[in-house]
Order: C-alpha cells, then structure tokens, then sequence
C-alpha cells in the first residue's frame, strides 16, 4: 500500500512564501511523474506543477515564475516553493505521484495526498 503525506500549508499575508512538501511511502519500485494540483472552492481541482523522474518540470501560466517544484527521489519527495503568494492562490493543495509500486512491468498508478489548506489573506 502507498501513502502520500503532505505538509506545509497554512495562513499567509499577501507577497508571502511557503512551501510544501509530500512524501510518499509503502510499496514502491519506480515514482514516475510527481506534481501538484488545488483545488479553490466552488471550482475544478487544476494542475500547479509536475515534475518527471528526470527533473522537468511544467507550470500552469498562473505560477510561473512565483512557485518552483522540485523533488529529492532519494527521500520519495516532491516539494513546492510558493513565493510572492496572491490571494488567488487559496486552496487546497493535493499533491500526487504517478508510482509503480511492484516492478518494471507494473501498471503506474496515480496516488494523492489528503490534500493541506493554503490561505493567502491579510
């Protein structure tokens, strides 16, 4: 079995930094993709960022140049640094990972955190 474990989130003043962070654990042989979603109320869960197992990475347009994803695949963990938050950046953040848990023929399946509360208010 695989869990993610997100942390990080919290209450912020506009301009604002923080970062989040999700490890994953269990039974795992490969994590391919890793990235972040939210999800603000009343509206679609959208893509913030992924990252390959190989270090590229992709933004939605709203981020670029404000957050930047990274991962330590020793630790099974993919971060998210948060900078010069907007209000608009409220949400839940869920983090996921695309992970073949029993091998080099195993299907990859995506996994997600239990989601952690990002609040950007003054």
């Amino acid at each position: 079995q695989v869990q993610l474990v997100e942390s990080g989130g919290g209450l912020v003043q506009p301009g604002g930094s923080l970062r989040l962070s999700c490890a994953a654990s269990g039974s795992i042989f490969s994590i391919l993709t890793m990235g972040w979603y939210r999800q603000a109320p009343g509206k679609l869960r959208d893509l913030v960022a992924h990252i390959t197992s190989g270090g590229s990475t992709n933004y939605a347009d709203s981020v670029k140049g404000r957050f930047t994803i990274s991962r330590d695949n020793a630790k099974n963990t993919v971060y998210l640094q948060m900078n010069s938050l907007k209000p608009e950046d409220t949400a839940v953040y869920y983090c996921y990972a695309d992970i073949q848990a029993y091998g080099p023929r195993s299907i990859p399946y995506d996994y997600w955190g239990q989601g952690t509360q990002v609040t950007v208010s003054s």
